[in-house]
Formats: C-alpha cells, sequence, structure tokens
C-alpha cells in the first residue's frame, strides 16, 4: 500500500470546491511534505461537498473472533498485571464487543465497565481535526487559512512562520518547531497562554509545512482558532458537534469532566510489585486539542462507528477522506515496538491521525499516554473494522491487543505479540476450523468461561 501524494497545484477557492483526497494503492509510497511556501503555493488538504460512495469492503479473515480476544483481555487484568482496561471491536457500522475488565482503582475496587470513564490524552487530536474539519465544510474556515488571522498577536522566532502557518500545518504537526516543545514547562504545571507567548523564542527546524514534528502546544493553538472562528470554545464545539450527535454520553473534557463521572478510572503507577492510584494531573487537559478529552469505551466504539463512514449525518465520508489522507510523512513511527519493527513499511500524518501501511494494509491510528493512562484506536478501512483499547496504568502489555487482533483481522501468520498464559494454538496458529464465522458474542469474565472460549477457536 501507499501514501497519496497531494497535487503541489491544487488551488483552493472555497471549501465547497476541495476535493477528496484518496488513497491510492498503486501509487510509489510517497507522502506530500509540502516543500513549497508561502502557504498559498503549498498543497493543502482538499475535500469535497459533493456525498462520495461508500467502498466496497472485504470480509474479515476466517477465524477472527472478538471471544478470544475478550479472553486476551481479561487475562491481561488476571493478578492485577494491569489494574483495568477496557475494549471496543466494531465492524460494519456495529459493535461486536464493547466492555470493561479489571477495576477501576485497587484502593477502592470497583469493576470496570462498559461506561467506566478513561483520561484519552493524545487519542483527544482525531476529534480536534475532525471538528476543525466540520467547520471547513461549512465554510467558516479553510485548511489553508493562516492561523495569524484569527491569532494576530501569534508570534514565532522565524519573523514570516506566523504569517505562513496553516490550519492544516497545526493539525498534522508541521508547525516547524523542535519536537515537544514546552510539553516540559506542561509537566510543571505552567499556563497555556503564556506558552503560547513564548513560542515566540522556541528554536524552530523548518519553515511552517517543511517537517514534521509532534507537538501539544502548538498543536492546541487549533482550539484558538476554532473561537476565533465560531465564538464557541473549543470543547463547547465538540460537545455539541461531535458528542451530543453520536450519543457519545460519558464523555467530557477536563479534570473536572473525568470527577464528575459516575464511574472513572483512577491512574496508576507502579509502587514496589504492584500499582499505587493517583489522582489524575491537570498538566495536559490545559491543552485540550491536544489531550483534553474523557471517554468510555462505549463513547470510543460510537467514535470508531463515525470514523468508518456510518454516521454521515454527522461526519461526511468526504471529510473522513480528508482527515485519513497522510499529508507528511513520519518514519520514526516504523521504530520502536516489535509491532512497528516487523509490520509497518510506511507511515505518514494527515489530520489528527496517523496513517500506516501496515503488512501492505492501510491503518489509521492513534496511540495516547498521560500519567497513569494509556490507549489506542485504530481502523483497517479495507475490512470496516474499528479497534479501541484503553487502560489505567503505565504497562505497555495491553498493547499487544493491537497488532494480534489486526493480524487476525487481515490473515497475516500470526506472531506472539501478547504475553499472556492461553493456549498458543488457540491464539496463535494461523489455522482456524472450516466455517469459523466472526462472532459477537460475549464471554464470561470467568477463568473457566475464556477457556471455553478459546478451545471453541482451537483448531481441530
Amino acid at each position: 500500500m501507499a501514501f497519496l501524494m497531494l497535487a503541489a497545484s491544487v488551488v483552493l477557492v472555497s471549501a465547497a470546491a476541495q476535493t477528496p483526497l484518496r488513497w491510492e494503492p498503486s501509487e510509489p509510497s510517497v507522502v506530500a511534505s509540502a516543500q513549497v511556501s508561502p502557504a498559498s503555493q503549498r498543497p493543502a488538504p482538499a475535500q469535497s461537498a459533493a456525498p462520495a460512495p461508500r467502498p466496497r469492503t472485504m470480509p474479515l479473515a476466517q477465524g477472527f473472533d472478538v471471544r478470544v480476544f475478550e479472553a486476551m483481555a481479561q487475562e491481561i487484568v488476571a493478578n492485577q498485571r494491569v489494574p483495568g482496561l477496557a475494549m471496543a471491536i466494531v465492524h460494519d457500522g456495529k459493535v461486536l464487543s464493547a466492555r470493561g475488565y479489571g477495576i477501576t482503582d485497587v484502593q477502592a475496587a470497583e469493576p470496570v465497565d462498559a461506561h467506566t470513564v478513561f483520561r484519552l490524552a493524545s487519542l483527544s487530536k482525531a476529534f480536534a481535526g475532525t471538528v476543525t474539519g466540520m467547520l471547513v465544510a461549512e465554510g467558516a474556515l479553510r485548511w489553508d487559512s493562516n492561523v495569524y488571522d484569527f491569532m494576530p498577536s501569534l508570534r514565532f522566532s522565524d519573523p514570516n512562520a506566523a504569517r505562513d502557518l496553516t490550519v492544516a500545518d497545526v493539525l498534522s504537526h508541521r508547525v516547524g518547531l523542535t519536537r515537544n516543545t514546552y510539553d516540559r514547562d506542561i509537566e510543571r504545571n505552567a499556563d497555556y497562554r503564556d506558552l503560547v507567548q513564548k513560542l515566540a523564542y522556541a528554536p524552530m527546524t523548518c519553515a511552517p509545512g517543511d517537517c514534521y514534528s509532534y507537538q501539544n502546544v502548538a498543536f492546541s493553538l487549533v482550539g484558538d482558532v476554532v473561537f476565533a472562528a465560531t465564538g464557541q470554545f473549543f470543547s463547547e464545539a465538540v460537545t455539541s458537534r461531535i458528542f451530543k450527535p453520536l450519543g457519545m454520553n460519558d464523555a467530557s473534557y477536563g479534570l473536572d469532566g473525568i470527577t464528575a463521572s459516575a464511574r472513572w478510572a483512577r491512574p496508576h503507577v507502579r509502587a514496589g510489585g504492584g500499582w499505587r492510584s493517583l489522582m489524575p494531573k491537570p498538566t495536559y487537559y490545559r491543552v485540550a486539542p491536544a489531550a483534553g478529552i474523557n471517554a468510555s469505551i462505549s463513547d470510543m466504539a460510537q467514535w470508531m462507528i463515525a470514523q468508518g463512514g456510518h454516521r454521515p449525518d454527522v461526519i461526511p465520508a468526504p471529510l473522513l477522506a480528508t482527515l485519513h489522507a497522510p499529508l507528511i510523512d513520519t518514519p520514526s513511527e516504523i521504530r520502536g515496538s516489535s509491532w512497528r519493527r516487523e509490520r509497518l513499511n510506511s507511515a505518514g500524518y494527515g489530520l489528527g491521525w496517523r496513517v500506516y501501511d501496515y503488512a501492505g494494509h492501510r491503518v489509521v491510528f492513534h496511540g495516547g499516554a498521560v500519567q497513569g493512562y494509556r490507549g489506542l484506536m485504530a481502523m483497517v478501512p479495507e475490512r470496516d473494522l474499528g479497534v479501541v483499547v484503553l487502560w489505567n496504568s503505565e504497562s505497555s502489555l495491553p498493547s499487544g491487543l493491537f497488532p494480534t487482533i489486526l493480524d487476525r483481522a487481515i490473515g497475516l501468520p500470526a506472531r506472539r505479540w501478547l504475553d499472556v498464559d492461553l493456549s498458543e494454538d488457540a491464539l496463535y496458529s494461523a489455522v482456524e476450523p472450516r466455517g469459523h464465522q466472526p462472532t459477537g458474542r460475549r464471554v464470561s469474565a470467568s477463568r473457566s468461561a475464556a477457556a471455553n472460549a478459546i478451545a471453541e477457536a482451537t483448531p481441530r
């Protein structure tokens, strides 16, 4: 699979005149990096007001069974290897599984369920890209609008950078600053407004649009743009345009939002041989577009259904095509964990989403992490599959669910990405019994029921 090169000759006259970006598997593997400035000459995301037909999708690979993954999740929380997690799997616009495992707090244990709220951290960025795209579709702003027009006091160390920076540059981490500029100041409880003023003194590595460098403070400039364009606070815009229409009834913004939830998962850090629960830090909540959302796995299942194109009344297909198209190459993403090294051929960043070539298959992805919380979400468009995993600890163990589920969905030769003590034949064999079909049946949290589910999926 390959990334789509954005044509440098695109000239945007209005939001309605924009045309959708599309994934072209036959093209060479290349990502547009917007090497031309000023901003008016750089390629920008394109979007069309015309409806786009839903692409045909392939069925899930034979033997894909959510009961096996539910059993894996249950094993992960056994003996508090991690305190708690929640997982959702959606396919063809339907929820196959959305449930919780383990407990919310080791000091005051309550079971995690489908409505337990977790902190999303950087999974919030996709919401920022989507709500901005809604405003582009309405004509309130453009992807190539200059941020300076909405924030005339914005300054960078390069005198021309503020005037050249576009909305799309912000959402795709092409601001030109060094990686994670002022994140350490966020950790030290610095105020967001003060950090925006300090951007005038931050070193830059390139002109806006010319290179990728992940940001939280600079990414959150999009919140100021949304406010200037609509008069709504950013959190209000996301709530009214995304949470409410999609029925994300547990979702909220900020520290007050999570602590007011009927049931929420406390963050956990390692303490000796176990876990210690904490109160969530307020720090990254101060950069709300980058990391401000709280949500349950029930909420996230609806989010994945909408991002998969099944809620065109809220998020139209042309907008999704734009959001999920890579704008800049991110080669560092193919290093790190074992599944990245083995499965990823290339990686890019779109508008609040990462886009991977996962063993020749397009995957739209994002991860998130703050103190005591981790999460990941991914979609495989060719299979119309969405997966979300949230957990309330700093363990990396649950992340192995992601490549395990993707490999099964696509039909790749299995690898042991996940350290669980279930039947190896069941979990890692690439051969499945004839006629075994994907199922959404739930399996009991008990070990015996999990064993039954594994046994049913074991090759014979």
